[in-house]
Order: C-alpha cells, then structure tokens, then sequence
C-alpha cells in the first residue's frame, strides 16, 4: 500500500510542519508522510484563497513585504570573529547570491546546514582551529556558501550526525559524506574488536584538540541505571557508556594546519551517492552518532552505519552495514509486545490474539547517538537500538535490536519524534510533549535530572495552553516550536544553545525571546540550534 497522496501538480506546495522533523521536512515533490487530512485542508485552502475576490494578488503583495531568514546560537566557532559561543539568536547572512532560505536542517558538531531557496546545501560556523576537519562542514566559516556535492539537482532535505552528512535531492537520491565508517561501501563488519579499534582510533584522531572532563552527576545517574538493568551489558556497553558520560572541554592548545591532514584524509570520505535499491526514492534522511536512516516516499525506511546496540532495526548487534538495508517496521513481524495494560500477555494462551502494529508505513524517522526511533502513519511509535539510560521507552534499560512499539502510549497519536545523544522527545498530534531516556542535563524538561524509561508528559507551567508541532534534539538540549509560534528550549546550555542569554542549564521548557519575526521551523544541532522564520523586509 503506498503512503503517500496524489503528487502535487504545478509546482511546489509548502509544507505545513504538523509533525516533528527530525528528518528536516521541507517543501518537497515528496507527498508520502501527509494524512488525508492535511491534504484536505491544503486542498480548501487552497480553493478559498482562489475563489475571494483579490485574495490571491492581497496574499502576494503581503509576501512581497516577508522574507525568510535564518537565526543561529549555541557552539559554532567559526560563525564569528570573537570565536565564542552565541548566547541569544542572532541573524544568519543570507543565502549566496542573496537568495531567501527555504529550509533549516541544524548541522554536525561545530557547524551548521541550511538550504537556499533554489535548493542549494550552504554550511557554515566551521573552523580548523579546533580539529575539526573540513571535508564534512566545508571551509565556511562567517558567511553560508554551497557545499560542493557532485550533483546540480536541487536539494530537498539534509541531516548531520556527530561527523557525518546526508543529504536528499529532487530526484529521491541520497548523498553522504564525512566519516568513512558512516558512507556505504558495500561490506559488513561484524568483528567486535576491530571496530572498536577503529572507533578509538577515529575519536582520538577527529578530537585532537579535545580534553575529557567527567561530569560526576552524570558518574552517578550512569550507575543507578546500570543496577536497574534488567539486561546483560557488555564490556563495550560499559566503555561507551562511562565515555557517554563525560562533558567536553576545549583545551587551550590550539591545532593549526593550512590544509586538511592526511589523518582527515584517512578518516573522512568525500560525497558519493549512496547506491539504492531500483525505483526507491528518498523523500528525508535522519543520522546519529555513526549511523543513517532514511525514509523513502511510500514510508520504507531503509539503515546503514553502525549497528552494535541494534540502532538499524535488523533484529541483531552487527557492528558495521555499509550497504542500505530495509528495516520492517509495520510488517507482519513487528507486533504489540505484551507491555500494553488490558491485552493479552505474550504467551499466556494458546488463542491468545495477536496485535499488528497501527499503520501501514512510516511518515517520520529519527536519530539518537545509538538509537532510532520512527513514527508510523497510525500515529504509533516505534524504537530501537541503545537502551542504557531508557531512550527506547520501554520500561527497561535493555537494548532494543527491532523496532519495538512503545506501548506506554498506546491510545495517544504521536506526530512527530526527535532524538539526541541519549533522549527521545516526541509530541501528539494534538499537541503534547512526551520525554524520556537520559536526563544528566535536564534535556527531558521534566525539572530534574533523574531518567525516565518511560515517556512522560511534560507539564510544565511555561507550556500551559501550548501546543507543540514541531520537536528537535541536539546532542543534550532540546526544542519545539508551538502552534501559537512561540520556541521553547531546555537541557544543556554550556555554549548557549538554548539562545536564552546564559550559559545556564535548564531543566524546564524556556521559552527564548525572539523580536519582529513569526518561527516557522526550529532545527538543532549537535552545540547549537538554528531557527528559520518569517520577517519583515
């Protein structure tokens, strides 16, 4: 069954961002992730505007006088002469060639993405100062300015993990660029050691020019958890997790080199097109720490990257898939597990009826630092992958290998779902917002730092009589944007990324001052977060 509606005719239609892109929806050629709903509204929207007399030539002359911009905070050194971090939004230049932005799609660690009005990939907010490298954020520093991609078609959605990117073009075809581990090459690593080698030595290599400083908070939180896990945790879980743990310093030893190193050579790979199945066509992207998940235009989500903690959805720990995979989300093997009050526990009868997973196909993906989550056209959500601090929702520590229905929110329709580097935060369609998973920094909003295994809404007094559409997650911070346009943020504020003045965390949705502009879509970065809005000329 295809999940998509009729292709729009005549051009582009704008995107109504109903639910949460963490895939960075845009206006697209792509239908596959609207509900006959939305498409009814667009339709007698559209039917309205038409038929009033001098409405559609008041509506243009209207937009004339509006321009979209782009407003960028938190840890983007090379974004300012000073080289430190921006603690409120302050405007992004515009576009090469003075073009309007379209689209806002936040960006790796140190750098930021956007795309142009004709659909143009621009970076920019790098600088090698730190040992970061250029082959994944370009040499754009202040000003955006094209990435190089090997292709002239124009780009449709974009995604950045820790050291890597993706991008999507017009067509459905996918390019991704960055660390080699993350590009397809067509082979498969299931050898434990060597990719832990080859992790330590990549890490070491990229953050050269960094120093490990321990959060004992976090020493604490981490240790609670590991004793109320249920589940066997292997030497590996627990190196990655005690390094999950700590905080980054900037040392005060600087690196200088006048061209990429043959270290960044070494590590890193230039933008190839990713090789798909024939007639698949991408419509979004969403990448992690060192894995990519992508969502085609009938809702198949296809993976690729790293696989140790089961964040591809293919049933098993395989290290390394550098080939795209189809991941089974809503099939016949995907079912209601017995976690949900009210239905029958797996096993206690023979007669005992089998729920299928609500939906037919997926409408929105997403990418923590080990984890995936997606959402299906049902308004089900569905995780996988690393479970140490309770990201995956289920109750448990446990890691998940398959896409597994968090049953906790059986009855509620989630629209969108944003992942960081070890929380979900995901939103209904008629509003809420649900967190759960790490909580060192108080990234789930809740008003504390305690983690939470279980989605809980959130009920702060900041969000009363608010209603989220839109969620994304950074590294330890996250945010939404409201159907009234207002943005709200919380969690890690280290290098301001919470564009609320400080650099105090936050454990509360706070809302962040913005003047003479209507927010219109709120993308994090890993450090930092970018705004695309409406403003006057």
């Amino acid at each position: 069954m295809i999940c998509s509606g009729p292709r729009p005719v005549g051009g582009k239609r704008r995107v109504r961002a109903r639910v949460c892109r963490t895939g960075r929806r845009k206006e697209s050629d792509f239908s596959g992730i609207f509900s006959v709903e939305e498409r009814k509204t667009k339709q007698s929207g559209r039917v309205r505007m038409s038929g009033g007399e001098g409405g559609e030539g008041e509506k243009e002359k209207e937009k004339k006088k509006r321009r979209n911009m782009v407003y960028m905070w938190g840890y983007l050194p090379g974004a300012t002469p000073q080289r430190s971090p921006i603690l409120s939004p302050e405007p992004v230049a515009e576009a090469a060639g003075g073009e309007q932005w379209r689209d806002v799609c936040g960006g790796g660690c140190g750098f930021a993405m956007a795309i142009s009005e004709s659909g143009k990939l621009n970076t920019w907010g790098s600088t090698d100062e730190l040992g970061q490298g250029y082959v994944t954020s370009g040499k754009h520093e202040e000003n955006p300015e094209p990435f190089p991609l090997p292709t002239e078609a124009s780009i449709i959605n974009a995604a950045a993990g820790w050291a890597h990117c993706v991008a999507v073009t017009e067509n459905g075809g996918v390019y991704t660029w960055g660390w080699k581990e993350c590009v397809p090459t067509g082979r498969v690593v299931t050898d434990q050691s060597t990719t832990e080698n080859l992790e330590k030595d990549v890490t070491e290599k990229h953050n050269g020019s960094f120093i490990e400083e321990v959060s004992p908070k976090s020493q604490v939180s981490h240790s609670i958890l590991r004793r109320q896990s249920s589940g066997s945790v292997s030497k590996h879980d627990n190196k990655v997790g005690e390094e999950g743990t700590k905080r980054r310093k900037l040392s005060t030893a600087k690196q200088t080199s006048e061209s990429p190193t043959t270290t960044e050579e070494a590590i890193s790979a230039l933008p190839c097109l990713v090789s798909l199945s024939p007639g698949v066509r991408i419509a979004m992207v969403a990448a992690g720490g060192r894995h990519t998940l992508a969502l085609s235009d009938v809702g198949q989500v296809w993976g690729w990257g790293y696989g140790g903690e089961g964040q591809l959805g293919l049933g098993s720990r395989i290290r390394m898939i550098s080939s795209p995979h189809p991941i089974a989300c809503v099939e016949t093997s995907s079912y209601v597990r017995d976690r949900i009050p009210g239905l029958p526990r797996r096993g206690v009868a023979s007669d005992s009826q089998v729920y299928k997973v609500p939906g037919t196909c997926i409408k929105a993906i997403a990418c923590g630092g080990r984890h995936s989550a997606v959402v299906t056209d049902a308004g089900a959500l569905l995780t996988f992958g690393w479970g140490l601090y309770g990201q995956c929702g289920q109750g448990s520590t446990d890691d998940e290998l398959s896409p597994s229905l968090v049953s906790s929110l059986w009855g509620v329709q989630i629209g969108g779902v944003a992942a960081g580097l070890w929380h979900t935060i995901c939103t209904s369609v008629e509003g809420q917002v649900y967190a759960f998973g790490g909580n060192q920094f108080g990234q789930l909003g809740t008003g504390n730092d305690q983690a939470e295994t279980l989605p809980r809404l959130l009920s702060a007094p900041s969000l009363e009589n608010k209603h989220a559409k839109l969620v994304s997650c950074g590294a330890r911070h996250s945010a939404i944007l409201t159907e009234e346009g207002d943005v709200f943020s919380w969690g890690w504020n280290k290098y301001g990324q919470l564009g609320l003045g400080d650099v105090i965390d936050r454990s509360v949705p706070s809302q962040v001052s913005l003047v003479d502009c209507h927010p219109k879509k709120v993308a994090c970065g890993w450090w930092h977060t970018l705004l695309l809005a409406e403003s006057p000329l």
